[in-house]
């Protein structure tokens, strides 16, 4: 029998450098990969189109609640938020990230990306601050940690 696996298990992380930062209080996060597909008719094969695989990309897309990452205690931030992922931004190089549900057993998705997309809504009135985002993938979705 399939165990369902939640949406709300998979969390997407980001790496600092010394960890992988969960991105705070997320309400959503996806994974989008794509295949390009090379189309070629000859007279070898009238009436016919042949197709082969090309090179592939993926986004990944994230929304969630805007939050204050840091400890009252120690002032450790132990999340990335907004403010974390403006600091990724604001970098010129490709960040590393990965998805995991956390049940033993299931692979983890990493991947090498550039956060091409960061915005934030601060709506008035009985509304949470969220923010949302999205990574333009460099390289293929891997089951292997490139940290390592």
């Amino acid at each position: 029998m399939s165990t369902f696996i939640k949406g709300d298990a998979i969390i997407l992380s980001v790496w600092d450098d010394s960890i992988y930062r969960p991105i705070a209080c997320l309400t959503s996060n996806s994974l989008s990969r794509t295949k390009n597909v090379i189309e070629a008719q000859t007279k070898c094969e009238p009436g016919q189109i042949l197709r082969q695989g090309g090179s592939q990309s993926y986004e990944v897309a994230f929304e969630g609640n805007y939050i204050d990452t840091t400890t009252a205690i120690t002032g450790e931030v132990t999340k990335a938020s907004h403010d974390f992922l403006m600091t990724v931004m604001d970098g010129t190089t490709n960040s590393i990230w990965r998805m995991d549900t956390g049940i033993s057993g299931t692979p983890f998705y990493y991947g090498t990306a550039i956060l091409s997309d960061l915005s934030a809504d601060f709506a008035a009135g009985d509304e949470f601050a969220t923010f949302s985002g999205s990574m333009s993938g460099s390289g293929l979705v891997v089951l292997v940690d490139p940290a390592l």
